[in-house]
């Protein structure tokens, strides 16, 4: 008998547990639904600047273009770059969830690891950095995920 009367207890509390409104698991299903957004399509190449889908923003590798030579000035001017863009999509810094960073001679890794932390003081995102070969004068590219 006590089995039974603990069974319906257990039924009991686990009905009154129950949201009446979808749970977020279910919300964030239905947003992840919707069709991703391109956002500043390049019209020179086959690519956009940034995606935003099921709540993240993707944004495109990024460079410090021409400027002051040198790894760290190029990192700064980078990191601005993506910022801005950040920005535009209706997103921050501090909202950065993964980069990637691609790094032309991974000894300059310390280097860019200074001007990096900066742009990232309080919520440091995961990050993966590789060394691989750029084009031109180019020494780092980086790109990023961003919560919406």
């Amino acid at each position: 008998m006590f089995r039974v009367i603990a069974a319906a207890a257990l039924s009991t509390v686990l009905l009154a547990c129950q949201p009446e409104t979808p749970s977020t698991y279910d919300a964030q299903a239905i947003q992840q639904s919707a069709a991703p957004e391109y956002m500043n399509p390049n019209p020179r190449a086959p690519y956009s600047e940034g995606v935003r889908h099921g709540g993240l923003i993707f944004l495109a590798g990024k460079t410090g273009g021409p400027g002051e030579p040198g790894v760290q000035a190029e990192t700064r001017r980078t990191l601005e770059s993506i910022q801005d863009a950040l920005e535009r999509f209706g997103s921050s810094m501090d909202r950065v969830v993964k980069c990637t960073v691609f790094l032309v001679d991974m000894a300059q890794w310390s280097a860019m690891n200074e001007v990096y932390a900066e742009f990232f003081p309080e919520n440091k995102p995961a990050r993966t950095t590789v060394g691989i070969s750029l084009g031109g004068d180019t020494r780092v590219e980086i790109e990023c995920i961003a919560a919406a």
